[in-house]
């Protein structure tokens, strides 16, 4: 077997490793959607949805989260046209829409939280937590990967192994952004409708 035979076959595995690891991903976020789904109600005497949401505000970190996805993208194609340069400077905006958008987020935690709404408070409180958190917890994972990913590229340029990296975060994060539009219309806008 020669080495370009070798290469592809590590590459295969590790993009199926990859896609392997989303669909668990999946699996997590739909299981933790149905216990939000069971306990929205439950909010032991509680203010529900419709009182805590402040909608426009989910909207303008809806709007960021989206607006890095396009970044994103535009990354991704800037690094099929080895633009070093480009590809720096989108994924430096990713990055700053990302992390805006989980200031934002723990910003409304910690306004929840002051109010006397954390996760302690009721079931569909501690539901909206865990599910909330685990997706804020994704984008910040994201976010060291976006950087360390980033000095690679900046250090090394762009090879066939920072392409398939790229194309790898590009995967995750436009899967944070599907389930975070999931969140959107499920959490807030049936919350408060």
């Amino acid at each position: 077997m020669n080495e370009e035979v070798a290469v592809k076959m590590r590459t295969d595995k590790t993009l199926f490793g990859f896609w392997v690891y989303v669909m668990t991903d999946c699996i997590l976020f739909a299981t933790l959607f149905a216990t939000y789904a069971v306990l929205r109600n439950n909010t032991y005497g509680g203010p529900g949805s419709h009182e805590l949401f402040n909608m426009p505000y989910v909207l303008a970190e809806t709007l960021l989260l989206l607006t890095s996805s396009f970044t994103c993208g535009l990354a991704l194609l800037a690094a099929r046209k080895q633009q070093v340069k480009q590809v720096g400077l989108w994924l430096g905006a990713t990055f700053l829409l990302g992390l805006s958008f989980i200031t934002m987020e723990l910003t409304e935690f910690a306004q929840l939280a002051n109010e006397g709404h954390g996760w302690w408070s009721s079931a569909f409180l501690s539901a909206f937590f865990t599910l909330v958190g685990t997706h804020g917890l994704h984008i910040t994972i994201g976010l060291v990967w976006l950087l360390v990913m980033g000095a690679f590229i900046m250090t090394r340029g762009l090879n066939e192994h920072t392409l398939r990296r790229l194309s790898m975060f590009g995967i995750f994060w436009h899967f944070l952004d599907v389930v975070w539009i999931f969140i959107f219309t499920i959490v807030y806008l049936m919350g408060v409708a």
